[in-house]
C-alpha cells in the first residue's frame, strides 16, 4: 500500500516541508510518470527518489556512476531507517542483497550503469517487485555532457523492459543541448522535464589571475576554516600542493589522484569525508564520488575544462546550504594550452570545444557579475548583480585598452610572430637589450611606442588577447596572431579590461561553523563527533551543522521538542535524541 509522502517527509526525514520543486518531482513520480529533474547541488535531489522509495510497495533501483557516491548515499539512507543496499564489485554481501531484493526487503538498491545494462541484472529484476528507477548524474548519458559515460547509453533496454515503471533522471548540470539529449536517450517526454534553476546563492564566486599562486592558495586556506577542496590540473601538482600546505601542521592536507594506490585513495577519501577541517588537493577525478555536505570552499588552481565542469566542481561547496566560497585561479597560458589541445582533436569536436573555451573566457574576463555569466550559460535570465561574487562586492574599474592591444598585435606581427610576450614588451617599451639589437627590432616602427602608465597595461592586454583568441602561442612559446586579431587591428572590436582591485591580504574569517562562539554548539559538535566515531560514519550523517545550530538556538527541553528540529526524523530521534538532549540540559542547569 502506498504511503502518504507528506507524512513520510517529517516522520522519516525530519523536514517540515518540501523545498523548491521537490513536491512537483515527487508528485510526478508517485503518479508513475517519467521525469527529468534538473536541480542544483544541495537542493535535495536524493529525497526525490528516497521518499517515493519508502512510500511505494517495492524497490527503487538507483543507477549511479561511482561506488563511493553510492556508499555515501547508502549510509545516509540507512541512517534514517531506509532499507538500502548496493550491488557493486566491492560488496561482499551480494548474495544476501540479491536474496533481500527477491524477498521484497529493500526500499533502495544502488547499482552502477555497467551492471544495470547487463542481461544478468535484468533477469534478477524480473524476480523482484520494481517500484521505480532513478538515474542519478543523468548528464553522463549525453555525449554533449561534460562527464559522458558510454554505459549510460546502454540503459534504455532495461528501462523499456519495464515501461510502466516510473523513471526519474536527476542532474545538477545540463545545458539546453544536454537536456534534450537526456530526454531522448532515457525516453522521457518533454513535459516531464522540471527545472529548478541553477543558482547556488550561498556560494560566493571569485576569480583571480595567478600572481604568486603558492601565497594565494596558502592565504585562502588560512582564511577559510572547515573542509575544503583544491583542484590541481596534474597528479604531480596535487602532491606538491598537499606537501606545501601541510608543512605548518595546522591543517591536515592530503592528495588524491588516479595514480595513487587504490588503498591510499580510499583512505584519503574516507579521512576527508569524516573530517571537519581537512583540505583535499585533488585532480577532478575527486568529488563526484562524495556526498559531503559541509565543504566550505572549493578552489581551482587552474582553468577547468568547461563551464559545466566548473559549475559542478565548485558546487561541491556548501551542499548543506551554509555559506561557502568558490575560487578560480587562472593564467593566459591555460587558454593557450587548451586551444593547442583543441587543434589536436577531430574536426567535428573542435567547434564545441572552442565554444566551451570561449564561455570560460567570458567568465574569467568579465568585470560584471560572475553568477550572471554562469546562470545565463544555462539559459536563465538572472538579475544584473547578485551581491555575492567578487565583482559585485568590489566592482573593478574598466578601461578601454583597444589602442594598447592594437600596438601589441602589431609588434607581434612585425617581429615575425615567433617571440614570447617578454620580448614583445621589450620592443614596445624601447628596451635596448642584446636580443632586441641583434634582431634589429630597435629599427621597427613599433619600437618604443609604449611608455608611462600604458606600460602597466601590456601584461593584462597580452592575457586578454590570448583569452580572446586574438593571440595564440606555438609549441615554443612564441606568439602568433589568432583568428580574432584582424577585427581588433581594424578597429572593429573593442578590448575592455577589468582592472582588479589592489591586493589585500585576506583576514582569517570568523568561525563559520560557530559564528557566535556558542559553547553549547561546540559541545553538540563534540557529541556528534563521538557518536559518529562510535557508529563508524561521517559526522554529517548524524546531523548537519544547521541542525546543531538550531538545537543551540531553540534549546529543546524534552524529546517532543527535539522532534521538531530540522533533520530529526523518528529513527534519528530514537538513536540520537536523548544524547543530544542531555548535552543541552547540562547547559540549562
Amino acid at each position: 500500500m502506498t504511503r502518504d509522502p507528506s507524512a513520510l517527509l517529517h516522520e522519516v526525514f525530519g523536514f517540515p516541508a518540501f523545498r523548491g520543486v521537490q513536491a512537483d518531482v515527487i508528485g510526478r513520480v508517485m503518479a508513475g510518470l517519467h521525469t527529468l529533474a534538473i536541480m542544483p547541488t544541495g537542493a535535495g535531489k536524493s529525497l526525490c527518489y528516497q521518499l517515493p522509495a519508502v512510500a511505494f510497495d517495492g524497490v527503487c533501483v538507483v543507477i549511479s556512476p561511482l561506488i563511493a557516491l553510492m556508499h555515501d548515499q547508502l549510509r545516509a539512507a540507512q541512517s534514517v531507517g531506509i532499507r538500502a543496499a548496493s550491488l557493486t564489485s566491492v560488496d561482499s554481501d551480494w548474495r544476501e542483497t540479491q536474496d533481500r531484493l527477491k524477498r521484497g526487503e529493500l526500499d533502495l538498491l544502488y547499482v552502477a550503469p555497467e551492471r544495470a545494462s547487463t542481461e544478468g541484472f535484468r533477469q534478477l529484476l524480473r524476480q523482484a517487485n520494481i517500484a521505480m528507477f532513478a538515474i542519478d548524474e543523468a548528464h553522463c548519458v549525453s555525449e554533449w555532457g561534460h562527464d559522458f559515460r558510454p554505459d549510460y547509453r546502454m540503459l534504455r533496454p532495461l528501462l523499456d523492459e519495464f515501461p510502466d515503471i516510473a523513471r526519474l533522471a536527476l542532474t545538477a548540470t545540463a545545458d539546453a543541448h544536454t537536456r534534450e539529449d537526456i530526454l531522448v536517450q532515457l525516453g522521457i517526454p518533454r513535459e516531464g522535464m522540471i527545472i529548478s534553476g541553477f543558482d547556488r546563492p550561498n556560494i560566493r564566486y571569485a576569480v583571480h589571475h595567478r600572481d604568486g599562486l603558492s601565497r594565494q592558495i596558502a592565504d585562502l586556506v588560512a582564511a577559510n576554516p572547515g573542509p575544503g577542496i583544491i583542484y590541481a590540473q596534474t597528479r604531480a601538482a596535487t602532491e606538491k600542493w598537499a606537501e606545501i600546505l601541510g608543512r605548518n601542521g595546522k591543517r591536515e592536507v592530503r592528495a588524491y589522484h588516479a595514480g595513487l594506490p587504490a588503498e591510499v585513495r580510499a583512505a584519503n577519501q574516507s579521512a576527508f569525508i569524516a573530517s571537519e577541517d581537512m583540505v583535499m588537493v585533488a585532480t577532478i577525478a575527486f568529488g563526484m564520488g562524495i556526498d559531503k555536505p559541509d565543504v566550505r570552499f572549493v578552489a581551482h588552481a587552474g582553468l577547468p575544462k568547461s563551464i559545466e565542469g566548473y559549475y559542478q566542481e565548485s558546487g561541491r561547496a556548501g551542499r548543506d546550504g551554509e555559506p561557502a566560497e568558490a575560487h578560480l585561479f587562472w593564467g593566459a597560458e591555460d587558454f593557450a594550452r587548451a586551444r593547442m589541445r583543441i587543434a589536436e582533436l577531430e574536426d567535428k569536436r573542435q567547434q564545441g570545444e572552442r565554444a566551451r573555451i570561449s564561455a570560460l573566457g567570458a567568465l574569467v574576463e568579465t568585470g560584471t557579475c560572475r553568477r550572471a555569466i554562469l546562470l545565463r550559460h544555462f539559459g536563465e535570465n538572472p538579475p544584473a548583480t547578485c551581491g555575492n561574487c567578487d565583482n559585485c562586492l568590489n566592482p573593478p574599474a574598466t578601461i578601454d585598452a583597444t589602442e594598447t592591444a592594437r600596438k601589441f598585435l602589431s609588434a607581434v606581427y612585425r617581429t615575425g610572430q615567433s617571440f614570447g610576450s617578454g620580448h614583445i614588451e621589450a620592443v614596445l617599451t624601447g628596451a635596448m637589450n642584446d636580443k632586441v639589437k641583434q634582431r634589429g627590432h630597435d629599427l621597427l616602427s613599433v619600437f618604443g611606442i609604449v611608455d608611462g602608465e600604458e606600460t602597466a597595461l601590456l601584461k593584462p592586454v597580452s592575457r586578454a588577447l590570448l583569452l580572446r583568441d586574438a593571440l595564440s602561442a606555438n609549441e615554443h612559446g612564441g606568439l602568433e596572431l589568432g583568428p580574432n586579431a584582424r577585427a581588433i587591428l581594424r578597429g572593429e572590436d573593442v578590448v575592455a579590461l577589468a582592472l582588479p582591485p589592489k591586493r589585500e591580504r585576506r583576514a582569517k574569517r570568523g568561525n563559520a561553523e560557530n559564528p557566535v562562539d556558542d559553547p553549547l554548539f561546540d559541545a553538540l559538535r563534540a557529541c556528534r563527533r563521538e557518536m559518529a566515531k562510535e557508529a563508524g560514519v561521517p559526522p554529517y550523517v548524524i546531523f548537519h551543522d544547521s541542525s546543531l545550530r538550531e538545537m543551540a538556538v531553540i534549546r529543546p527541553i524534552n524529546l517532543q521538542a527535539m522532534s521538531n528540529i530540522s533533520g530529526m526524523g523518528s529513527r534519528k530521534l530514537d538513536a540520537y535524541g536523548q544524547a543530544f538532549l542531555s548535552v543541552i540540559l547540562r547547559f540549562e542547569r
